[in-house]
Order: C-alpha cells, then sequence, then structure tokens
C-alpha cells in the first residue's frame, strides 16, 4: 500500500425530510475544515485507479480455474509496484456488492471475502444492494469487519437523520487530495426482504451529490464516485432506477465513477460531462486500471484497461498468491463441506444465467415454478428471473448447485386470489419488461402479454373463471412487493410456508432424478 493520509467523514442531514432533500446557500454536507497540502506547482502527480465490482461471493477460483481473489492478489501486487516504481500511488476501489452468488461464501456471511480484500487492500467500497441480502447485525458484522470504509452518501437512518455508512474518504498523497464518494442505487428496498432496510431512506444520489461534490471541491484535486447504481448507456435505464451516466450528466465536478449492478464489461471509460465512467463487469473477472496524470490543477487519463484474471482460454495463467491461499484455504474447505453431496442429475443445461431468465423464460425458471406447485399445491407458480442466479449443467446437480440457483434464502409462499383478482395482479407482473430482474416466469399458467395487456389466460388448461379462487405460489421476497410486484402478503389468502426455496427446490431434484429438460421447457406464455 502506497504511503498515504486520510480521514473519514460523517455526514448529517438537517431537519427537512431526507425524501425532500433542497438545496440550499447552507449545505448540509459541511467538509473538514483542515490545513491540507497543495499539490506543487508544474509537479505531475501520477494516480493509478483500480477497481473491481459485483464480486458476488467468488472468493476462489472456479472449477475450471478462473477468477478468484488469489490470483487477483498477485496482479493486483505487480501492478502497485510498477506504479510505485514510477513514482505513483495507487488507490483500489469495488463498485459493491461482495455478497451472495456462491454457497462457499454465503453459508460463511462472506466473511471470507471480506477478509480476502483486507488482504489485497483495498481502500474503500460503495455499498451495493446485495449487502442488504442479510440482516442489518450481519451487514454491521461485516462493515466492522473490513479494514476500509463500507461508503454510501444515500442511505439514511430515519432516526437520526445521518447517513447509515461514510459517505466519502478523503486520500492525500503527497499534496495530492482525493475524495471518493459512495452512492447506492434507489432500487435498494425493491430488490430486497423489506426488514433488512427498514428505517432506511434511500434518496436520490443526484440531488445528495449535487450537495456533496461542491463541498468535496473546495479542498479536492479529484472527486471520484464509487457507486453500485448501473451504466446504462445514454442514461437509458428504462425500469431501473437512473444509474451512473444520469449522475454524470446531472452533477459536475466529478472526474470519476467507479461503478456496479448492471455487471457490464466497459472495455472503455464512458465520458460524461467531463466524468469517466467504468465498471469491470462481475466475478472478479476482471481489474480495472485507470492512469491519471495530474498537473497544475489538469486531469488527464493517459491509460485504461479492463485486465482479464485467468478466463478460459488464458495462454499465460497469472499465478495464485501463497499467502491469500493461506488465508482463504480453511474458509473453502469448510465451505465445502457444507454444500458437499450429489442431489440429482439432468440431461442437458438448465438455463440460468442473467442475460437468459432477464430476457425471456427458461426451462429452469419453469422448473423451478414446478417444484413449487408441487410442494404447496398450487394451481401456478410465480418466479422472477432476479431470483434466478445461475445455470446448471447437463449431467449430476449438486447441493452447491442449487444453493447457487437460489442463494437468497427466500421462503415459498401461496396465496389464494379469485380470478378476478388473478387478471389484476398478472397485468402488472406479466408485461414486466426485459433486462430487469422483475422479468416474469411462470409455470402452471397459459396466457397472451401484449404490450401492457394480458388475455386467453387458462389455469390448468380451462379458461380462467373470475369467480372461482385461484392458489398462487410465489417467493416471499415478490409476495411481499420485491421487483415492485403488487404486495399480497396482506391478502387473506396468504400463507408463508416456511420451507426455504432452496430446499424446495433440491427435494423435488431429487424425487423426479434424473430431470428431462424437455418436460420443462416454457411454452403456453405468448408474448406479442
Amino acid at each position: 500500500m502506497p504511503a498515504m493520509l486520510s480521514r473519514g467523514n460523517g455526514i448529517k442531514l438537517g431537519a427537512v425530510s431526507v425524501l425532500a432533500l433542497s438545496i440550499s446557500a447552507c449545505s448540509v454536507f459541511q467538509t473538514e475544515t483542515v490545513d491540507t497540502l497543495k499539490p506543487i506547482q508544474d509537479k505531475t502527480y501520477k494516480l493509478t485507479v483500480l477497481h473491481t465490482n459485483d464480486h458476488h461471493g467468488r472468493f476462489w477460483q472456479d472449477r475450471k480455474g478462473r477468477w478468484g481473489m488469489a490470483a487477483r492478489m498477485t496482479l493486483v501486487n505487480k501492478i502497485r509496484k510498477e506504479v510505485e516504481a514510477e513514482g505513483g500511488n495507487v488507490l483500489l476501489l469495488s463498485g459493491g456488492d461482495i455478497n451472495t452468488g456462491v454457497p462457499e461464501s454465503d453459508l460463511q456471511d462472506a466473511v471470507p471475502d471480506f477478509m480476502g480484500m483486507n488482504k489485497l487492500g483495498y481502500d474503500a467500497m460503495a455499498v451495493g444492494n446485495h449487502e442488504f441480502d442479510n440482516t442489518r447485525d450481519i451487514l454491521m458484522m461485516q462493515k466492522d469487519l473490513a479494514n476500509f470504509p463500507f461508503l454510501s452518501a444515500n442511505i439514511i437512518d430515519e432516526k437520526t437523520g445521518k447517513a447509515l455508512f461514510t459517505p466519502y474518504k478523503m486520500f492525500e498523497f503527497n499534496g495530492l487530495e482525493v475524495a471518493v464518494m459512495g452512492l447506492t442505487t434507489t432500487d435498494t428496498p425493491k430488490q430486497s426482504s423489506p426488514e433488512n432496510v427498514k428505517g432506511l431512506d434511500f434518496v436520490s444520489p443526484v440531488e445528495v451529490a449535487s450537495e456533496l461534490v461542491p463541498e468535496l471541491r473546495k479542498t479536492a484535486d479529484i472527486v471520484v464516485a464509487a457507486t453500485h447504481m448501473g451504466h446504462y448507456a445514454n442514461a437509458n435505464y428504462g425500469v431501473n432506477a437512473p444509474g451512473d451516466v444520469t449522475l454524470a450528466r446531472s452533477v459536475d465536478g466529478i472526474d470519476m465513477v467507479v461503478g456496479g449492478h448492471s455487471q457490464d464489461a466497459l472495455k472503455e471509460p464512458d465520458q460524461q460531462n467531463g466524468a469517466y465512467i467504468v465498471q469491470a463487469q462481475e466475478w472478479g473477472k476482471y481489474v480495472g486500471r485507470a492512469d491519471f496524470e495530474f498537473k497544475n490543477g489538469d486531469l488527464k487519463l493517459v491509460d485504461y484497461e479492463l485486465i482479464p484474471v485467468n478466463p478460459k482460454n488464458a495462454k499465460v495463467k497469472i499465478a495464485q498468491d501463497p499467502e491469500m491461499l493461506a488465508l482463504l484455504q480453511p474458509y473453502q474447505d469448510k465451505g465445502s463441506e457444507l454444500v458437499q453431496g450429489t442431489v440429482g442429475s439432468v440431461d442437458e443445461r438448465l438455463m440460468g444465467e442473467r442475460g437468459e431468465v432477464r430476457f425471456q423464460p427458461t426451462n429452469l425458471g419453469t422448473l423451478i415454478g414446478a417444484a413449487f406447485m408441487e410442494k404447496t399445491g398450487a394451481d401456478f407458480a410465480t418466479m422472477n428471473g432476479g431470483g434466478i442466479r445461475a445455470s446448471v449443467d447437463g449431467g449430476e446437480i449438486t447441493y452447491k448447485d442449487v444453493l447457487t440457483v437460489l442463494p437468497f434464502g427466500n421462503t415459498v409462499t401461496t396465496v389464494e386470489m379469485n380470478g378476478k383478482e388473478v387478471m389484476d395482479y398478472l397485468t402488472v407482473v406479466a408485461t414486466k419488461p426485459t433486462n430487469s430482474g422483475a422479468f416474469a416466469h411462470f409455470t402452471g399458467i397459459d396466457m397472451v402479454i401484449d404490450g401492457d395487456k394480458v388475455s386467453d389466460v387458462k389455469i390448468a388448461g380451462e379458461a380462467i373463471d373470475m369467480n372461482k379462487t385461484y392458489k398462487m405460489a410465489i417467493l416471499s421476497f415478490s409476495a411481499g412487493g420485491g421487483d415492485k410486484y403488487p404486495n399480497v402478503s396482506k391478502m387473506s389468502g396468504y400463507v408463508d410456508t416456511g420451507f426455504t426455496d432452496a430446499e424446495v427446490f433440491r427435494e423435488f431434484v431429487e424425487k423426479h432424478s434424473p430431470l428431462k429438460v424437455a418436460e420443462y421447457e416454457p411454452k403456453g406464455v405468448v408474448r406479442k
């Protein structure tokens, strides 16, 4: 790690409602007034920003030897030595979402991941929406475990009016002052269990940054936004909350946005309003490297690249750092014990990749729905695409596969509705757009979807009866209003079975193996 001075800062919002945050002459964001060194005239300062995002539990290399924090450690150490030899400094930042995705990590509350980040020497991370997949106690444990700040200026505790996390941190490199602020997507409440975000306000990042950046600019030479908001080209964010492009266009004075959430591999920075927006896809597949030079108040991006970490076809493999391996091996061994065992088999691949389940019905979505229906006796099932987190390859299905597909620990619920209520529900849910975790998969029900209209609905092969009562199976997350689905948890016919989604899925796989993919091909739902 380079020698640096740093200071963390707390921000408190005034008496006005944070949901109606106003910009006034008296800013609610007050930076520290301390004497700082100034950049030396005519001196060229070299700063390299390294970044990753959407780690999602991948502390260990996968079964094909790809990725992993041990290889990342070797790469980052190599870059640090190169930069320091040239008189430069390095910042290592994360765009958030450390949690959720690999059972060995999930079952250990991502402790190995944060321990690995400490070893790697991360300087700061943005708080992602998946940090709220766990209870507040676990989240605060993770924050305390980290040797670097969790940054988010727009997550406000309703009781105190203060930011729940450190809003920003200042780094000083021999007179060069760098401010790193954190921002989190306002979609977090709809993508998290209500209990985990209870008592929190997710304020508009643009409104918060509009106040904070001018204050930071009073002392900072460079302002970096570490965000978990998503990169949407030309600000076309669709049904998602506004992302990095909107932020950069709306707020002057941001030099760089280190992003996450949409999991894009930006080979080149997207420059908007003077800000360089970067993102390194997901899972530690890449380390982004941005080399800057700063001289007499001018910042110049000299070079940028996404450096792959042991991809599938790598001609030369990056060696795994032995110290990192020694740190993580006990966690990997323990995790492997927790997820060992074969639960069944399937003849072909079950489709569960992000680029599949958020854009089209898949055989895996149909299979999960069938499992929910069988367990609960429901007439049909609804499954949000964002709740399906991985594919299952043809061959043996392990318990680890099951937990990787359904890692969130939601319970399977049912709700009874009459035919009219079902139609009202489908009008909202079935018409959710693609490229969203809200995109719905259905089992046991036929329909025609045309724009914002749903017609020709059949359940169990018969036309829907407006006066008949039907039972729907659905995850607790969606039933409670997640992904902006209608909240059916308050309806009189609602039941939380208490069965976790992964266990219901495992039970179905065990009972029906060997599974034949052809029996679960999506059918009956026509989209025009």
